[in-house]
């Protein structure tokens, strides 16, 4: 079994995370620990591994800008 553990500081951890969730599989568990969000990944080969996390990267990548974006939205009411 092939492990990965990706732990991001965000603003708004609980928005992004919540904003993975949905997208998670069954191999991959995600967690808040304050302004961190942890995401352990577990797949049965090194590529399924590496597609996975690629995948989970460009997921963080879009809740982040979104959670950005509802942060300065907020902001600007």
């Amino acid at each position: 079994m092939r492990r990965a553990n990706v732990r991001t500081e965000h603003e708004a951890a609980a928005l992004v995370a919540a904003s993975l969730r949905p997208d998670n599989t069954d191999s991959m568990t995600t967690t808040v620990d304050g302004d961190y969000v942890a995401t352990e990944i577990e797949r049965e080969t090194t590529g399924g591994l590496h597609a996975t996390v690629d995948d989970y990267v460009v997921n963080l990548t879009v809740a982040e800008t979104v959670a950005q974006t509802a942060h300065t939205y907020r902001n600007h009411e």
